[in-house]
């Protein structure tokens, strides 16, 4: 019997040894994080090495669909919207295809990226954005295949392939411009009415200036007097309360109440009522 243990251990012993063995990958895996102007790129994929052999019009054919890489798809992910070639890619993730030419190349984005190589059968209803570009020669070898972003502005750069002597750049654009102007409205606006609110909620909740508070809320109040909401008016009447502005706070629990009973909201209905009981009012 302690034989069989010992035997059994032994074969535990050498198959988590094997389990945990990790040697390196022919194609190594690699990440680039880029932000270009208010966007996020991320690129995923595998990096081949030219090994002495005859990259393209050889392992890569001419005029036929390669995975730009190697492994599983290359994969590129914008945070917003970005356009390439005039064509519009709406946030999210997409594989990159290629099809490399002598002097050319046409540079696919397609939005299935669940394909381990090219796909077995191509979709074109599933191609973002396609573009051709010229293609230029390096006057030295790069053993080993690379992407980058460079040639960066606040409003695009450039996606660049470059492997043994070949080298391309895809140009696009992300829509900084109309992020900015937003921000910038927005900001010199003013606080908004979810700002003031929270903020005002957020002085009741931890017991802060009170009179701070009714000015906050008082004013979301105010900027919502067109379409009166109830769960607004309901703060402002804790926080006059609190702040002891009983009166105050009575009208603001009896807008609640009405605007409440309006929408059905029975939860705020008796939040209210209750309230009100408490400051005697009902």
């Amino acid at each position: 019997m302690k034989k069989l243990l010992l035997l059994f251990m032994t074969c535990a012993t050498v198959y988590s040894v094997q389990a945990q063995l990790e040697t390196p990958q022919p194609s190594p895996s690699a990440k680039l994080e880029q932000k270009v102007g208010l966007t996020d790129i991320t690129i995923e994929y595998s990096r081949p090495g030219v090994k002495g052999r005859k990259i393209f019009g050889g392992l890569v054919p001419y005029g036929e669909i390669w995975r730009t890489g190697a492994n599983k798809n290359t994969m590129i992910t914008f945070s917003t919207d970005a356009t390439v070639d005039g064509q519009t890619l709406k946030a999210g993730t997409y594989a990159i295809f290629s099809k490399p030419g002598e002097e050319s190349w046409e540079v696919y984005f397609y939005s299935d990226t669940n394909n381990w190589g090219a796909p077995q059968n191509w979709d074109d209803s599933k191609v973002a954005a396609k573009t051709t570009v010229k293609s230029y020669p390096v006057p030295f070898n790069v053993e080993t295949y690379a992407m980058d972003i460079n040639n960066i502005t606040n409003n695009g750069g450039s996606l660049e392939f470059i492997w043994e002597k070949t080298y391309v750049a895809v140009p696009f654009t992300v829509p900084t411009d109309n992020g900015v102007l937003a921000n910038i409205n927005k900001v010199m606006s003013g606080p908004s009415v979810n700002d003031y609110y929270s903020a005002a909620v957020y002085y009741l909740q931890e017991n802060k200036d009170m009179k701070q508070a009714t000015e906050w809320i008082d004013k979301a109040v105010e900027m919502t007097k067109d379409k009166p909401r109830f769960w607004i008016l309901r703060q402002q009447s804790l926080i006059h309360a609190k702040a002891g502005d009983t009166k105050g706070a009575i009208a603001a629990a009896k807008s609640s109440l009405e605007h409440a009973k309006k929408a059905g909201n029975k939860g705020y209905i008796q939040m209210n009522e209750e309230s009100l009981k408490e400051w005697g009012a009902m």
